[in-house]
Formats: structure tokens, sequence, C-alpha cells
């Protein structure tokens, strides 16, 4: 008798988890791949994220995303299990992707990976290849998604990195870790001086929050802003924020962060289901949709 094939199982661990947009673009991949597979949104709360990560192999799922607030707690996670743990993930400090492996004696281990750098880069030479990197670059923030970025700059070859963020002391740290060894030029810049940092660069990066739906907006003036200067803003929702249209109207070629959202999610995809997805016109279609719903009317 043919053994019965297992359903491929993924998903998604939060808390809160119901925001993520995750499930909607999985679930594309897999019918349009015809996979037997399934893609769940998991609420876990901090205190039982490791057991829950010890469970999941056991319930059939071959890894998860992982999403706030557990991105650093999921890398200590899988370090004190004896897991492995990729290059880019071990300098940002977080993962976003854990990738359950069978031992073949009834166990299991972890890998964690942080593809996030992976989407920025790819959106970037997606929507405005190479412009972006022939000068110095600014990047406000000094969070999770800062670093990513940064690393792949960093790896991009960028030499000049300029890191703005409220709290001085947090750019100031992330500044520092990159000048280590034979790192970039990266200097932070105070917040009340975020105007005159645009003066020069070939690349402004908003990795912050500030001009999400619900967030506070992103005040900065763009005058001194080169007109040639890609404005790329990691924010999807709403897919065009207040900052890339300011961009935009100025004649900045402008990078928005839905692709970053679909392109960090195909490797994923791949460990899991054995099939690299393209980010087509159509997922991000089904992705624009979804937001469109939660716009005011």
């Amino acid at each position: 008798m043919t053994a019965q094939k297992k359903t491929a199982r993924a998903g998604v661990v939060g808390w809160p988890v119901a925001h993520t947009r995750s499930p909607l673009l999985h679930r594309h991949w897999l019918r349009q791949h015809g996979i037997d597979g399934e893609y769940t949104a998991l609420a876990v709360p901090p205190a039982g994220l490791v057991r829950t990560l010890s469970q999941l192999p056991r319930r059939g799922f071959s890894g998860v995303n992982v999403t706030v607030p557990h991105k650093q707690a999921a890398l200590e996670a899988i370090i004190a299990a004896g897991g492995g743990v990729t290059e880019t993930a071990r300098r940002v400090g977080a993962v976003n992707t854990v990738v359950f492996h069978d031992d073949g004696h009834g166990g299991f281990s972890m890998e964690g990976h942080k593809t996030d750098a992976f989407g920025f880069m790819e959106n970037l030479k997606e929507k405005a290849p190479r412009e972006g990197l022939r000068g110095p670059v600014v990047v406000l923030g000094a969070g999770g998604a800062a670093r990513a970025i940064c690393a792949s700059l960093q790896d991009a070859g960028v030499r000049e990195i300029r890191i703005i963020n409220r709290s001085g002391k947090k750019a100031w740290d992330l500044a520092q870790e990159m000048t280590q060894g034979a790192g970039p030029c990266a200097a932070p810049v105070p917040w009340e001086d975020r105007e005159s940092a645009l003066a020069g660069i070939s690349l402004l990066v908003n990795g912050t929050p500030l001009g999400m739906s619900g967030s506070p907006p992103l005040d900065l003036p763009l005058d001194l802003l080169p007109e040639a200067a890609v404005v790329y803003d990691i924010v999807y929702a709403p897919p065009e924020t207040a900052l890339l249209q300011r961009a935009k109207a100025r004649g900045n070629p402008v990078v928005d962060g839905l692709g970053m959202l679909i392109h960090q999610a195909r490797p994923a995809f791949e460990a899991w289901f054995g099939v690299m997805p393209e980010a087509t016109p159509e997922v991000r279609e089904i992705l624009e949709a979804d937001l469109r719903k939660e716009e005011p009317t």
C-alpha cells in the first residue's frame, strides 16, 4: 500500500498576529503551484514561544515566519537549542523565518533566517536597479528593519551610510556595529539634522513605522534631496505613503514597501515547500486589494 503523502505545513507566529498578510501571500503561492500545503497564523504570547517552537515540528510544520514581538527571542531560542542561524540573522540580531529539519531519529533541529535583507535588496533591484547605490545613503531608523537594510547595503558595497534615528544612542550603536572590521563608513546623524543629511545622497530609506496607517507622520522636508535620489519607504500600509507622494511629486524615483514584503517571503516559501515563487503583478494586486479594505471611506 502506498503511504499517504503528508500535507506540508507552515505558518506565522506573533502576538498579536491578525494584522499579518503572510497567510494571504503564502496561500496564494500554494494554490498557484498546486502544492498540498497549509499556512496558518498562530497567536503565541511571549511566554509560550519556546514551547511552541518545540511542538510545531511534531505537528507536521516545516517552519514558521516570526513577527513582532518574537524576532529577537526566536534567535535566542534557536541558539539555546543548538540550532543554526544565518550570518545575516546573527548580524541583525533577529530572525523572521525558522526552518525545522528532521534529524532522522525522531528529533529535529531549527535554523533561523533573516530574509528582510534579501527582500529589501530584491525590491530595490526590481524598481530602481543600481541607481540608489551610487552615492551616500540615508537610512531612517535603527530597529530590526533598519539593521537588516544596513546589512544588505553593506553587502552591496555601499561606502557611506548616514543613520538617523529619534534615539541618537541607537543610531550611534548601529553605526558602531557597522563600521567594525572592513565595513563601510556608517555615521550617526542627530534627528534634528535629518534635513541637511539628505544633501548629495543617492538613496533615502525610511526604515521606521512613521507614516504607517495609525502611526505618526514622518516629518522630513525634502528640499535638499537631489532630484535623482531614489526614495524607498518600507511601509506598505498604505502602499503609497505621504513620503512617497511628496517624493514622486518632485520627480524622485520611488520604491514602496509592498515589494519588500513579497520578496522577503519568497526564500521562506522555498525552504518549506520546495518552490521559489515569483513576485508577480498578480500577487501584488491581491495584497493591494486586501489593503484597500482598511482604507477609510
